[in-house]
């Protein structure tokens, strides 16, 4: 699919805004195209885009490569950056997709094969009157911005989970099967936590990557100041984002460290009812074992009260220690 999005003026106030629309095969690009969006782009759609631009539109294969010269260069006149952002955050299949943002004679190209959030966000921003400058560089500007907004929530509503969690982790339980099932769920319930945080990690050393390539190329060109301050406070609200994303990764690790801590305990809690259990019964046991044996001349077995005494001995034997256990707060 291709998405054109082209200057326009809004009824009611003159405001300019940016308008969007699904642009049919059959249908030439705009000339006054300002950002052109490919989702799930055909070849023939590939071709029509960079017969408008002059430009090779990369393979999704292309976008999956992890080195820098790879994702980060400037090719007949066009830049392309291409980053990994996070999708698909509030289902169990979040995962990382690669986009490709390519700059071309002050037109914005996009290629992307899934649907993250933070596009949704920024179409509907650009929608409303004055939302964004009606430049290729300020509409790539204000999608990273956007970008870096949608990673904030993200790491907000993180660590808003990662708190009930450890709450949840340290509150007192007085039913031990409950907590063994419970401590479970959480560890499961951290490493999804921690998979998150690391996909959101790593699409935010990305998007770092682009905007320092961003800004040592403003440098160069001179390009408008706003357009430079923007990009540099993107860049500083991103290295932000990573330290708190940092310090929910140690929050995380504390947590596992303490949870696999709780279950230690648990399971020592039962060798050493089992180990209690065991003493306390060995002298019984013993009792039992010395009148069991078949000797002819034991002296007690002719006795009229031999077994009550054995019964009370045992009793007293099982007693004693479990008494001991408690009186030194073993129990």
């Amino acid at each position: 699919m291709i998405f054109v999005h082209q200057p326009n003026a809004c009824a009611s106030t003159g405001q300019p805004l940016l308008e969007r629309r699904l642009l049919e095969m059959s249908e030439p690009i705009p000339p006054d195209a300002l950002w052109i969006d490919l989702i799930e782009p055909t070849r023939q759609e590939d071709h029509k885009v960079e017969a408008f631009l002059g430009i090779s539109i990369p393979t999704r294969e292309e976008m999956e490569d992890i080195e820098p010269s790879e994702l980060l260069y400037v090719e007949n006149g066009a830049r392309y950056m291409t980053g990994r952002l996070l999708c698909r955050v509030d289902t169990d299949d979040a995962r990382l997709t690669g986009v490709t943002f390519i700059l071309r004679d002050n037109k914005l190209a996009t290629v992307r094969y899934d649907d993250p959030q933070a596009f949704r966000m920024f179409v509907h921003r650009a929608a409303r009157p004055a939302g964004v400058l009606l430049t290729g560089e300020a509409m790539l500007a204000g999608l990273i911005e956007t970008v870096i907004d949608r990673a904030a929530d993200v790491l907000q509503a993180q660590g808003e989970r990662i708190d009930r969690l450890s709450r949840r982790i340290f509150a007192e339980h007085s039913d031990p099967s409950a907590r063994n099932a419970e401590l479970q769920d959480t560890l499961r319930a951290l490493g999804r936590h921690n998979e998150l945080l690391s996909q959101q990690r790593e699409s935010l050393v990305s998007v770092e990557r682009i905007l320092l390539s961003l800004s040592a190329s403003y440098r160069v060109s001179k390009a408008p100041r706003e357009i430079r301050e923007e990009v540099r406070s993107t860049l500083r609200d991103l290295q932000s984002l990573e330290e708190h994303a940092t310090f929910l990764s140690g929050k995380i690790q504390f947590l596992l460290d303490a949870t696999l801590g709780l279950v230690n305990l648990e399971q020592n809690n039962i060798i050493k009812l089992f180990s209690v259990m065991a003493v306390v019964f060995m002298p019984p046991t013993l009792i039992a074992s010395m009148y069991g044996m078949n000797f002819k001349v034991m002296p007690e077995l002719d006795w009229g009260f031999g077994y009550p005494m054995a019964v009370v001995m045992m009793v007293v034997a099982a007693i004693l220690p479990y008494a001991f256990f408690r009186w030194k707060r073993w129990l």
